[in-house]
C-alpha cells in the first residue's frame, strides 16, 4: 500500500476514536472494563472459532472446482488470512491468505482471489439483511449510517450481479478482455498473454457461482457464520452489566462490519469501536458501559486469531516477508 493511504486509515480511525470517546471519562471506562466478568470470554472465543471453521469450510466448498483441501489444512490458512486483516490495514490478508494457498497447495492466486471477493460480497450482502431484520426491533439510526447502508446496498447488490454475469458467461467475458487487450493500442504478445491468463484463472474461480445449489449453500453457510458471531457478542454481554436483545446485537454486527469496509487503521480501530458504542447507546446502555463491552468485543475478536495466526505462520516456516511477497504478487497481478 502506499503511504498516503495508511496515513489517511489512521487519521480515519483517530477521528472515529474520537467521536467515540469525547465526553467520556476514561477512568469510569476502565473501572467497567476491571468489573466485567471475564469467564464469558472462553465461551464466546471458542464459539467465534466454530465461526472460523465454517468460514473454512465454505472456502472449501468454493474452491472445490479448483482443488479439493481437505478443511484441517484450510483452516491454518484462513487464520493467517485473518491476522493479515488485524495487523496490516485494507484487509491485506485477503490477499496473503491466497497468496499462503498458492505456496502450499498450488492454487492459482487470481482464482482463489476471485473466491475471495465473492466471499466478501456475500458477507455484505448478510450484514445487510441483519441491518433490516433487526431495524424494526431497534431505534432508527442515524443519517449517517443509513446513507451507509443504502451506499453499501446498492454497491453489493451490484457487485453480485456482475459476478453472476461473469459465472454465466465466462467464454464471452474472456474473449471481451482479450479483444480489449488489442484495443485502442495493441500490446505487446507477452502482457496480452498474461492478461488473458490472469482473467481465465480469476473466471475459474467463479465456477462456484453457476449453479443455484452452490449460491444457496454459501449464502446459507454466510448466514451461519455471522450468526456465530452475534452469539459471540452475547456471550460478552454476559460480563458486562447490560442486556439487549439479540436483535440489537444483529443490528451492532451489520452495522459495525459495514464500517469496517471503510480505510481504517490496523484491526479496524475506531470504524469497529465509535458505530458498536452508537448502536447501544441507542438502546438506552450508559455510554462507558457501552464504550467498555465495545473494546473488550473488539479485542476478545482481535487478539486470539491474531496469536493463533502467528503460532500458524511459524509453524508453517513463513516469515514477516510473506506481506511483501504477497504483495508483489498481487502488485503484478494488479499491473496486468
Amino acid at each position: 500500500m502506499k503511504r498516503w493511504q495508511l496515513w489517511v486509515g489512521l487519521l480515519i480511525s483517530a477521528v472515529f476514536l474520537w467521536s467515540a470517546l469525547r465526553g467520556l471519562r476514561l477512568r469510569d471506562v476502565w473501572q467497567e472494563m476491571i468489573a466485567a466478568d471475564y469467564i464469558w470470554l472462553v465461551p464466546s472465543v471458542a464459539t467465534y472459532f466454530v465461526a472460523v471453521w465454517a468460514r473454512t469450510w465454505r472456502w472449501d466448498y468454493m474452491l472445490r472446482p479448483l482443488k479439493h483441501i481437505p478443511v484441517r489444512r484450510l483452516f491454518p490458512v484462513v487464520v493467517i488470512g485473518y491476522m493479515g486483516n488485524n495487523v496490516y490495514p485494507l484487509r491485506a490478508g485477503e490477499v496473503l491468505r491466497s497468496y499462503v494457498l498458492q505456496r502450499q497447495e498450488e492454487v492459482p492466486m487470481s482464482a482463489s482471489l476471485a473466491t475471495v471477493i465473492v466471499e466478501r460480497v456475500f458477507d455484505g450482502l448478510v450484514m445487510l439483511l441483519f441491518v433490516f431484520v433487526a431495524l424494526p426491533f431497534a431505534p432508527a439510526p442515524g443519517d449517517g449510517t443509513r446513507a451507509l447502508v443504502t451506499i453499501a446496498s446498492v454497491a453489493f447488490f451490484i457487485a453480485l450481479l456482475f459476478f453472476f454475469a461473469l459465472a454465466a458467461m465466462p467464454q464471452q467475458a474472456l474473449r471481451l478482455v482479450t479483444r480489449l487487450t488489442t484495443w485502442p493500442v495493441a500490446l505487446p504478445e507477452r502482457y496480452r498473454q498474461r492478461i488473458v491468463d490472469i482473467a481465465g484463472r480469476f473466471l475459474f474461480g467463479l465456477e462456484s457461482l453457476r449453479h443455484f445449489r452452490n449460491v444457496l449453500m454459501i449464502f446459507v453457510t454466510s448466514v451461519v457464520i455471522w450468526l456465530l458471531e452475534t452469539v459471540k457478542y452475547w456471550f460478552v454481554m454476559q460480563a458486562f452489566p447490560f442486556e439487549v436483545s439479540f436483535f440489537a446485537l444483529m443490528l451492532m454486527n451489520g452495522i459495525v462490519n459495514l464500517f469496517t469496509t471503510l480505510p481504517s487503521a490496523p484491526g479496524y480501530v475506531g470504524t469497529f469501536d465509535t458505530p458498536g458504542i452508537a448502536v447501544l447507546v441507542g438502546y438506552g446502555v450508559v455510554p462507558r458501559v457501552a464504550t467498555a463491552y465495545t473494546l473488550v468485543l473488539h479485542a476478545a475478536l482481535w487478539l486470539p486469531v491474531t496469536l493463533l495466526g502467528a503460532f500458524y505462520m511459524v509453524r508453517a516456516g513463513l516469515g514477516w516477508s510473506v506481506f511483501s511477497q504477497a504483495r508483489r504478487v498481487a502488485e503484478r497481478n494488479a499491473a496486468a
